[in-house]
């Protein structure tokens, strides 16, 4: 009785031990987070097209968050949103020469696709998720060629989406918030990439 009291007793300290470490690591990761999110965005265009994209940015979540509540209105209404912020973004783009060519074909792609699930009707959001993941595609790209940082912007991935086919998703947390199935499998999914 002795022998099982004792291992009792030492599997419950090396249990609050471990705990303790994970709060302080975790801690520390998000004190680590805190310190590299505060520090202004950053891309290869000036002050005022930073400012766009990260507009563009702000949008395209509010899309993701309405696809993640399963939310066909409020996807709407994001999906609108982004396409005035993509036209706009495009819009000022015609005064910078170095950028306009890499950047201006996903922009376009964002706008339509954002048109195409703007105009479907379905409030299941399953037809909607389609067009939502070929703008989350266009998008990293768009960042990655705009050498964005300072974001904090994580590329997510699910590979149960679409039949099994896969398919990745734009989010400022590394928590996965799945898109594609809401709360059906909300937490199902990885993160693939990064833009810090």
């Amino acid at each position: 009785m002795r022998l099982l009291y004792s291992a009792f007793l030492f599997v419950a300290i090396g249990l609050v031990s471990c705990n303790n470490n994970n709060t302080n690591t975790g801690s520390e990761k998000d004190n680590k987070a805190q310190v590299v999110n505060t520090q202004a965005p950053q891309s290869k265009l000036n002050e005022a097209g930073t400012q766009k994209l990260v507009a563009l940015i702000s949008d395209y979540y509010s899309l993701k968050d309405a696809f993640v509540a399963t939310k066909a209105a409020v996807a709407d209404s994001a999906g609108a949103r982004l396409i005035n912020s993509a036209d706009s973004l495009a819009a000022f783009l015609k005064t910078d020469s170095a950028n306009a060519p890499l950047l201006k074909p996903y922009l376009d792609t964002i706008s339509t696709e954002a048109k195409n699930l703007v105009a479907l009707k379905d409030e299941s959001c399953e037809k909607k998720r389609l067009p939502f993941s070929k703008i989350s595609d266009m998008m990293f790209v768009l960042l990655k060629n705009a050498g964005m940082k300072n974001a904090g912007i994580y590329q997510e991935y699910c590979p149960m989406a679409f039949d099994s086919k896969g398919a990745n998703w734009l989010s400022n947390d590394p928590d996965i918030k799945n898109p594609y199935f809401g709360k059906k499998m909300l937490e199902c999914g990885e993160v693939t990439d990064s833009l810090k």
